[in-house]
């Protein structure tokens, strides 16, 4: 097994391009004006600024979101001293990770040397590079050398992760673990197998967490850390030796209520484990083979609770928790280092979000494993999108509550809102609308009130203040999901319920859709089937009724079953004819509107420019001028073929509706995006720049261009948002994620604040 999975590791590090990592230009390079204002002459106008004002680099300059990832190889992973060189794989794969989960650019440098003093010379010079330097398997004792010399030196974050990063998560899973049996941080024993650069780092944290020094026990490879020791002694590890004739670990591990291990497999006898106190917590952190396995430990203590090293069992203590979010707190504030208030901080929001609900990309990604807090879930999981503004802005108000940012950040609460674009993709397209709704909550009912996804939602839109949420939905069942989904909602204060099985409600409710679908061929007793059983009918009814300003249906059903009942009841605009849907796909090349992916088969020149006039209103709530692309086969008159000549019917008509629209067409998709090649066939193009909306002559022609875009251009959708209802409706697919309830809930908001202002 190992064998395949070496082949597979090298197959996936030699793919072309070889290793992990690339540089990808952030500004156009596209025309002789770019290449000037990149380079000379224009780029004088930057190094000028900086000599004015050295902190302008981080305005002109990539530099405050650049940390330099710095190894010599003396200790890299479980491989030891394999040298520089070698250790390049390791630092690359330090900087996707930077990237992945903070967005934070890296530059891996690996020095070929060993002298811990040459190392920081070479160093502190790259000072002005970077805007943050994160150290990297580098051996003890040299590390703490190195570290502390150059944190003396540069006016930067310096951070050696092996220390400090496996301290916080560590640090966090103590803290959790204390929690979660009862005790005092200042009252327990602890003891520690292993004296390294991690051990030590670990050991000071706690240290300065509550754990009294004279209540820490170190031992090593040599035995017990005590006072008089000569073997294998240096002054990081005297200062916790202790006054003994204890010489092994079994001599002190009696009643210890904490074990940490940073050493070496199977140092930790399931005997010694029988000697601990009640309640014991084990961090057997040795890699890949822990101190003791949790299988071996729960043998003979019932008790107990651990962590490993491992992602194979529960409590990974595991870096990445760590380092790319304390560097995204860090930079953003201009931190000049990161203190041990910055690294308390970040220990107590991880220990804090372990204790919040679960969300689906998590409970997705980790399938089968234990996500409610506990002795199985101590800490939080990397994949939890939620680290990066819990953790970041924690450090920043460190930063500046202990003097070290240079760029004091205003409003913290702004700034962690702002976060959410590096966790959720669709937050910066979203944003405008976001704002709007918050400044007048509409209220939204939910159709599909008992789904988890939309509970999920629910517990966002709460949070984030954008609704005023009703779900429909059996009330006993809807409160037993909140409990099972760890949900901080209570109905009556943060939302209310709609029981389809009756209520107050339900009588007056029936009479009102009697009246309306009487004359249909609904028979009384079929009218009360329905209103008991039919929640979207319940919801549209509650629009209808005026109990509500806009509705979310579909998160179960088909899609068109959920358009006939929303056709049936609500009806559509006046002046409209026919539903449309306009989807929102964020791609690294722009935002683009699609219409009509999901409804109109094959819609007429008239239909079309409707649904473009719709569209290009909604586009504007994103705060984005539409500039229409009306595509065909045809490019500007190449042929006459139907789908072309209803494209070039539909922009005569829009330019006759609404002469200020920027629209062309027809024209053939290439030529809407670029305007280059869009002057080449014709110059007198009223559209500049590339077209930012993307009408299709049909449903099937839209469907296929949103899936290809979506999928070969890694884009981000927000949708299908409805086109065309006479009341504020939405129909979500079966495939919607939680993030993508919360999105079409802003927008809901935002259309119903429209429908109030046009009323006004």
């Amino acid at each position: 097994m190992a064998s395949d999975f070496d082949k597979d590791a090298l197959a996936y590090h030699r793919q072309g391009p070889a290793g992990k990592l690339a540089i990808v230009a952030t500004k156009p390079m596209a025309t002789q004006r770019d290449l000037a204002l990149a380079y000379s002459p224009g780029v004088a106008a930057a190094c000028n600024e900086i000599v004015r004002d050295p902190f302008e680099a981080s305005t002109v300059t990539a530099r405050a979101n650049l940390v330099g990832v710095i190894s010599n190889g003396t200790a890299v992973l479980g491989l030891g001293a394999i040298g520089a060189l070698a250790s390049k794989p390791v630092m690359e794969g330090k900087a996707v990770l930077f990237k992945k989960f903070s967005n934070i650019d890296v530059f891996d440098i690996e020095v070929d040397e060993t002298d811990p003093q040459m190392f920081i010379e070479t160093v502190a010079r790259l000072e002005p590079t970077f805007g943050g330097i994160n150290l990297e398997d580098i051996k003890a004792p040299e590390c703490f050398i190195i570290e502390k010399t150059l944190k003396e030196r540069m006016n930067i974050p310096v951070f050696h992760d092996d220390q400090h990063g496996t301290a916080i998560v560590a640090g966090a899973a103590v803290f959790n673990g204390l929690r979660v049996v009862g005790k005092d941080i200042s009252k327990i024993k602890l003891v520690a197998s292993g004296a390294g650069a991690a051990a030590l780092s670990c050991l000071n944290l706690l240290v300065n967490m509550g754990v009294p020094r004279e209540n820490i026990w170190v031992t090593d490879i040599a035995g017990v850390v005590y006072e008089g020791r000569t073997e294998q002694m240096d002054e990081y590890k005297a200062a916790y030796a202790q006054k003994t004739d204890a010489r092994t670990l079994d001599d002190v591990i009696e009643g210890a209520d904490v074990f940490l291990g940073l050493s070496a497999a199977g140092v930790l006898k399931p005997e010694m484990v029988k000697k601990m106190a009640a309640n014991p917590m084990i961090l057997a952190l040795a890699n890949p083979n822990p101190e003791i396995t949790p299988e071996e430990a729960k043998a003979v203590r019932d008790d107990v609770i651990m962590a490993t090293g491992r992602s194979d069992y529960p409590n990974q203590v595991n870096n990445v928790l760590c380092f790319p979010f304390i560097f995204r707190g860090a930079l953003d504030c201009g931190a000049t280092t990161i203190n041990e208030e910055m690294k308390v901080a970040c220990v107590k929001a991880l220990a804090d979000l372990a204790m919040a609900e679960p969300i689906d990309r998590v409970q997705k990604a980790y399938a089968g494993q234990p996500l409610r807090f506990g002795r199985e879930y101590l800490i939080p999981k990397p994949f939890d999108p939620r680290l990066i503004f819990e953790v970041a802005p924690a450090v920043a108000k460190a930063a500046m509550e202990t003097g070290v940012a240079t760029r004091p950040i205003e409003d913290l609460e702004t700034y962690r809102r702002s976060l959410a674009r590096y966790a959720y993709r669709s937050s910066q397209v979203m944003s405008p609308i976001l704002e709007r709704a918050k400044t007048e909550p509409k209220r939204v009912v939910f159709a599909e009130g008992e789904s988890n996804r939309v509970l999920q939602a629910v517990q966002q839109v709460v949070d984030e203040g954008v609704a005023q949420p009703i779900l429909i939905g059996d009330r006993n069942r809807i409160h037993t999901k909140i409990t099972d989904l760890q949900l901080r909602l209570t109905e009556g204060e943060q939302f209310t319920i709609i029981d389809p099985a009756g209520g107050d409600w339900f009588e007056p409710y029936l009479a009102d859709y009697r009246a309306r679908m009487g004359r249909r061929g609904i028979s009384p007793d079929e009218a009360k089937s329905i209103m008991h059983a039919d929640k979207t009918v319940i919801a549209a009814m509650m629009c209808l009724r005026g109990d509500a300003d806009a509705m979310l249906c579909g998160a179960h059903g088909r899609f068109r079953q959920h358009l006939e009942r929303i056709d049936s009841l609500i009806g559509k605009q006046d002046g409209v004819d026919n539903f449309a849907t306009t989807t929102v796909l964020s791609l690294p090349t722009g935002t683009f509107f699609i219409c009509d992916s999901h409804i109109s088969p094959d819609p007429s020149a008239e239909q079309v420019a409707q649904n473009t006039l719709q569209a290009a209103e909604e586009m504007r709530r994103f705060g984005i001028l539409p500039k229409v692309a009306l595509l065909s086969s045809s490019n500007f008159g190449t042929n006459d073929l139907p789908g072309a000549l209803k494209m070039r019917k539909a922009r005569e008509i829009l330019n006759q509706l609404d002469p200020e629209l920027l629209v062309e067409g027809e024209m053939h998709a290439d030529a809407a995006i670029s305007e280059e090649l869009r002057n080449k066939v014709f110059p007198e193009s009223v559209l500049r720049g590339q077209a930012n909306m993307l009408v299709m002559p049909n449903v099937e022609s839209a469907h296929i261009a949103y899936g290809l875009l979506k999928t070969l251009g890694g884009g981000i959708s927000v949708g299908p948002i409805l086109l065309g209802a006479a009341k504020p409706v939405h129909i979500m697919t079966q495939s919607t994620s939680v993030r993508s309830i919360f999105n079409m809930t802003a927008i809901a908001v935002a259309d119903a604040q429209s429908a109030d202002a046009a009323l006004a």
